[in-house]
């Protein structure tokens, strides 16, 4: 489905193929990234059924089916210009900036999940602690020492690919359908249906080693896919002991988390990663609060000095 192209033919799309997927992004995804879009004046398209046969001998996994996007626009003829792709498992923080706005559209955007991260230490120790309260809490058959602590370059070598020294989760990129289209689905043809990787035959790896081999790439700002496994681990470790309960507090905490960036992914197929499902994220009073916050930061302050300010007892 289309909701308009959007002002200056920039749009969010992303692939809920399912009925599960799209059930879920819709109750509760759906409303902020509208109001996003809205604020910024971009289109929205959500594909809700496969971009490709699934007789085809190249027919892949849906989010492989993303490097397909362009190519169906360009033979829709729908005037777009630049997509950004999420995938519908993230949450976004309405108020954040246009994506759009640093991107240069002569380059495929991606968001680094080693590099420039907002943590004090290396991904590496953020990683034993998600390994250490994954076994300690959810299942002691989560193992301690896995494919998690994999450096890029080895993920690359593991799967006969040239390695590079930088990775992306794919949650999140940007492309310009002229220039693109083409070449994404010629990556996309490149791979065969049965393809193996360390994602369960996701497109991670692979997408990773042909947007680093074309090199026309801007990184952005980690905001726009801060990763929620990463944050919770990091900032909201004690999260873990309710095990899959989604109370009060871990959805203050996911709110929290949004409030300090733009995007948040619930990347991942344990427990973490259904937290996003919960009604209660942005209900009305703390939207209004987020909403009052972000007028406030519209307006200019001078520094003039306000006497000595002393709280109400």
């Amino acid at each position: 489905m289309v909701i308009n192209p959007g002002k200056d033919g920039n749009v969010i799309a992303t692939v809920a193929i399912g009925g599960d997927y799209l059930k879920s992004w819709e109750q509760f995804a759906s409303k902020n990234w509208k109001k996003y879009c809205k604020r910024h004046s971009l289109g929205l398209i959500v594909f809700d059924s496969n971009l490709i046969d699934m007789s085809d001998s190249h027919w892949k996994k849906p989010n492989w089916q993303k490097l397909l996007i362009g190519s169906f626009l360009s033979k829709e003829g729908m005037d777009i210009n630049n997509v950004c792709f999420l995938d519908s498992d993230i949450l976004i923080n309405p108020w954040s900036p246009n994506i759009f706005d640093n991107y240069d559209d002569t380059t495929i955007g991606m968001i680094s999940q080693v590099h420039n991260l907002p943590y004090p230490s290396p991904i590496s120790d953020i990683n034993r602690r998600i390994a250490y309260l994954r076994n300690k809490y959810y299942s002691h058959k989560y193992p301690l020492d896995s494919a998690l602590f994999m450096t890029p370059q080895e993920v690359f070598e593991y799967h006969g690919l040239k390695p590079f020294q930088n990775y992306a989760c794919t949650g999140v990129f940007l492309f310009n359908v002229n220039i693109h289209s083409e070449l994404m689905s010629n990556w996309f043809y490149s791979y065969g249906k049965g393809i193996e990787t360390l994602t369960g035959g996701g497109e991670e790896p692979h997408l990773n080693f042909e947007v680093q081999s074309y090199g026309k790439i801007t990184w952005l700002d980690y905001k726009f896919q801060a990763l929620w496994n990463y944050e919770m681990a990091w900032k909201y470790p004690f999260l873990y002991q309710n095990g899959k309960v989604k109370d009060e507090i871990t959805r203050k905490c996911i709110e929290a988390s949004l409030f300090t960036n733009y995007f948040l992914h619930f990347a991942g197929s344990w427990y973490e990663s259904d937290m996003w499902k919960n009604d209660l994220i942005f209900n009305s009073s703390v939207s209004k609060e987020f909403d009052g916050f972000y007028k406030y930061t519209k307006i200019p302050v001078t520094g003039k000095p306000a006497g000595m300010v002393k709280p109400d007892k």
